[in-house]
């Protein structure tokens, strides 16, 4: 067997788990074309919550971010993450933004798109798949895995023969809480790969400790790829640290052969960086800690300070491990759903209204309203009536694709933005967030119009009246 690839996530999930994905395109570009040196499989280094971070946080373009990436690396497959029929935001968007925003990402750069779904239904996969793959990019189905009474090896091989045969070019397994354990994953991976064709690839979080343990097992089993992170903005909340995976695979059939020289001078680029988002107050120590916990509750890195936040907000701090407690039977009366963006948020608001009211579901957001409605999907088991009519009373439960309710939107969403509009993309930006979209749009002109103003007063200097 040829070496293992790596996957390198320090420009997307690394920054996403450490530092709220507050990196700037201005950080990112001064090591890019050592980056490209490198010889990864692919770099991450767009998706999950980067868009929506570059718009209402940075006063950054998205779009432009991405295509000043391209420009640099000539050699490396970019890699983004894509919440299938969510795409980059909370809720479903109709068939054709999807097809289009696919289209759009693969024409400013992208190589490979890591498509996944919240409950690992197919049927939210399935537009973004078919995309992808039109566009000419490489569609990586992902499952996002978690642990329940129905979450078994059996599960998993089911599915991932769904998602090839959907077309997927590989498979992602998935594990966002780093609660995959070595031999688990030893024994999975041994069944995928007796069971399907295309490339198998290995995600995971050092949040529990275990991550290092279970790349090995996983690449001894026949793991293809797996996502690391240079160690600068490695392991806490991240993924394993790239260099210390590379030498541990050292002179083994598995060794990437990676330069680990370069890997170094990397790594001494992004330790500067982590010194000043620390300075910043950006990246809080906590999150590099090992959080054993994670193995018991599932909730991940993120989830983990969203309830933390909630409770505070509420002055309810004290209530923290009650509400760890009562996030596994939350899931479970809601049919056991991965906690991964948005059924992470779901699960974690209902627990915390749980808890803090002293009563169980006094209080349901209209996101819990609408997944038990199906308006997200198929959940994993099909969940009790009495909790059923605790949330949603008579109301019927729809079994279909829930994209197939929504109309096309591009057109109508085009024509309210028309005074705003200065490339195609942007309409895609509005589609996702809107508010926050419209806010980037005013700065931007604003910019522009601040900058003529410079020139005209520039201009006339010379002209006195």
């Amino acid at each position: 067997m040829a070496g293992v690839k790596i996957t390198d996530t320090v420009l997307r999930d690394a920054h996403q788990s450490l530092i709220a994905t507050r990196m700037k395109t201005e950080d990112m570009l001064p090591i890019a074309e050592k980056l490209d040196e490198v010889g990864y499989y692919s770099l991450e280094v767009w998706g999950g919550a980067t868009f929506d971070s570059c718009l209402r946080f940075l006063n950054e373009d998205p779009w432009e971010r991405l295509r000043k990436l391209r420009s640099v690396f000539k050699k490396t497959k970019l890699q983004m993450l894509l919440r299938g029929q969510n795409l980059l935001g909370y809720k479903h968007y109709s068939d054709d933004v999807v097809e289009e925003f696919v289209k759009k990402t693969i024409e400013n750069g992208i190589d490979i798109i890591r498509v996944f779904d919240a409950l690992n239904d197919p049927r939210n996969l399935k537009t973004s798949i078919k995309a992808t793959k039109k566009a000419g990019g490489h569609a990586q189905a992902a499952i996002s895995y978690t642990t329940s009474p129905v979450h078994n090896i059996d599960y998993y091989v089911k599915l991932a023969k769904e998602l090839e045969k959907m077309g997927a070019d590989s498979i992602c397994i998935k594990d966002m809480s780093g609660i995959l354990l070595p031999y688990t994953a030893y024994e999975l991976v041994g069944k995928l790969k007796s069971e399907i064709k295309i490339p198998i690839q290995i995600h995971s979080h050092f949040t529990s400790g275990i991550a290092n343990q279970t790349y090995m097992k996983a690449i001894e089993a026949g793991a293809d790829v797996i996502d690391t992170a240079i160690s600068p903005l490695g392991m806490g909340t991240s993924q394993p640290a790239t260099e210390s995976m590379i030498v541990s695979l050292k002179g083994s059939q598995y060794d990437p052969g990676l330069d680990l020289n370069l890997l170094l001078e990397i790594a001494d680029y992004f330790k500067d960086l982590r010194e000043k988002y620390k300075k910043e107050g950006l990246l809080n120590p906590k999150v590099l800690e090992v959080n054993a916990k994670t193995l018991k509750y599932q909730v991940p890195g993120g989830m983990l300070s969203n309830l933390v936040s909630q409770l505070q907000s509420q002055g309810a701090l004290d209530k923290f491990e009650q509400v760890l407690e009562e996030v596994p039977r939350v899931r479970e009366d809601l049919g056991y759903p991965p906690l991964v963006t948005p059924m992470s948020q779901i699960v974690g608001t209902q627990s915390v209204f749980n808890v803090v009211l002293g009563e169980r579901y006094k209080m349901v957001p209209t996101e819990a309203k609408n997944y038990v409605k199906g308006l997200y999907g198929k959940p994993t088991v099909p969940i009790k009536e009495e909790i059923r009519k605790k949330i949603i009373g008579d109301e019927e439960v729809y079994t279909g694709r829930p994209a197939d309710l929504m109309e096309p939107e591009l057109d109508k969403l085009r024509k309210e933005i028309s005074e705003y509009i200065e490339q195609d993309e942007d309409v895609l930006s509005y589609a996702l967030f809107p508010q926050v979209a419209i806010n980037y749009f005013k700065y931007r002109q604003a910019e522009r119009y601040k900058i003529d103003t410079n020139l005209l007063n520039e201009e006339f200097k010379t002209y006195p009246v």
